[in-house]
């Protein structure tokens, strides 16, 4: 993960490096979705996430979309 001020200065330092774009993503957007996706292994109710429910996390932070599918 790579951060810039803003979305035109991602796309010139794609070009200037030679570099496909993946995915640009608000930095609000990326907290709330490590907010969401970190959680206390140590707590007795803890399990590891399904690969559903992992997709469902990421859609309800918004990020959906090609990039975003996970593995099936």
């Amino acid at each position: 993960m790579s951060l810039f001020r803003s979305e035109e200065h991602v796309r010139r330092w794609a070009r200037a490096n030679d570099r496909g774009l993946g995915a640009i993503v608000p930095l609000a957007r990326v907290w709330a979705l490590a907010k969401a996706w970190y959680t206390d292994p140590r707590r007795r109710d803890w399990r590891p996430r399904t690969r559903d429910e992992s997709q469902a996390l990421l859609a309800s932070v918004g990020l959906t979309g090609a990039f975003w599918q996970l593995p099936t």
